[in-house]
């Protein structure tokens, strides 16, 4: 056999060989983006290791998302975390599957929502997901129905339509624990309160079974709208939530409103209330009143001193509620009848005689 020979079938060898390993990538590719198959493969077995999850928009908004000896924190705030949304997207993340292969074309993207989010008008939400030594990308797009999204790895040009359907936002107060106290009306014996504009006043109970709550001292002349005109502030601890929260600036910012919440088992929890522009913001404290509210009044100390929160602006409503909301309205001045009036009386004109 003639050395040409050899070379020409060295080249046919080493052509095939290269098809068939292109024909093998083709395969492996078609079977990745199989209807059913995972999105994000071996992150299922992963979620219990992921260390970090970051979103971010093209308009520069962005979360991350940490996990500490303590639990998951939005790392923007230096806040808790909502442990179960955390878990919730984890958890959908790992089981997204395929639907179906949408668009390749990168000038479709935008009409998915699934362009590189690395101008202001990119439309999608790009998933960072870090679970060392693996990591994973994905651009969530825009939602199909109820149950599907449109979505593309960040290292890929195929997007998908995949279910179950992703719930994310890059706003990092989408995320914190909104819960910050829970103080039941009936442990609550007394509020002192200095509302922002009108008189200092207080509302108190004897016992636990009383009614309603007494306010003293009233103006003159004045009485409680209803027995229960107070009632709601008793209850404006139960359930209390944040929007927002920042650490509180020093030094502190001028408080015009303020309220001391006094509890039958010796707890005060303070507050200091300000207006900045729309938000409506406190400081918290809490004290023992008695030795038996120590351990309480530590807790939460712990947890809350050093912040400012934002909170719905009933809520700072209901937490400094003006006096005068609570009174029965003045009487108002009584008005003249006009039917009453006397209408002038005309004198009627001497008549010349001719």
């Amino acid at each position: 056999m003639s050395a040409r020979r050899v070379a020409w079938l060295l080249v046919a060898a080493l052509v095939v060989i290269a098809f068939a390993i292109w024909v093998s990538s083709l395969r492996h590719l078609e079977r990745a983006t199989t209807a059913g198959d995972l999105v994000l493969p071996g992150l299922e077995r992963g979620v219990n290791t992921v260390t970090q999850v970051q979103l971010r928009k093209g308009n520069g908004t962005q979360v991350t998302l940490t996990r500490g000896n303590s639990g998951w924190l939005v790392a923007e705030r230096g806040w808790p975390a909502e442990v179960s949304r955390v878990r919730k997207l984890l958890l959908d993340l790992g089981a997204l599957n395929v639907v179906e292969e949408k668009t390749r074309l990168p000038a479709n993207y935008p009409q998915l929502g699934v362009e590189d989010v690395t101008t202001p008008k990119a439309g999608g939400i790009l998933i960072d997901v870090s679970a060392p030594p693996r990591t994973w990308a994905l651009i969530v797009g825009k939602s199909s129905d109820a149950k599907a999204g449109y979505v593309r790895r960040a290292d890929a040009p195929q997007t998908l339509l995949a279910a179950p359907l992703l719930s994310v936002d890059a706003d990092p107060k989408s995320w914190l624990e909104h819960a910050l106290l829970d103080i039941r009306a009936e442990r609550v014996r007394e509020i002192a309160v200095q509302p922002a504009e009108g008189p200092a006043y207080s509302a108190s109970r004897a016992k636990k079974e009383d009614a309603h709550y007494g306010v003293s001292p009233l103006p003159k002349g004045r009485e409680l709208s209803a027995p229960g005109a107070a009632d709601a502030l008793g209850a404006a601890l139960s359930g209390l939530t944040l929007e927002d929260v920042a650490k509180a600036p020093q030094p502190a910012a001028a408080a015009s409103a303020h309220a001391t919440f006094r509890t039958f088992d010796g707890l005060e929890i303070g507050l200091a209330g300000r207006k900045d522009g729309t938000r409506s913001l406190i400081t918290v404290s809490a004290h023992p009143g008695e030795a038996q509210a120590a351990a309480e009044a530590q807790r939460l100390g712990g947890r809350l001193d050093g912040w400012e929160f934002e909170i719905p602006d009933y809520k700072y409503a209901a937490l400094f509620t003006p006096l005068g909301e609570l009174l029965k309205p003045l009487p108002e001045p009584a008005k003249k009848d006009k039917k009453d009036q006397k209408a002038p009386q005309v004198r009627p004109q001497p008549t010349s005689s001719p």
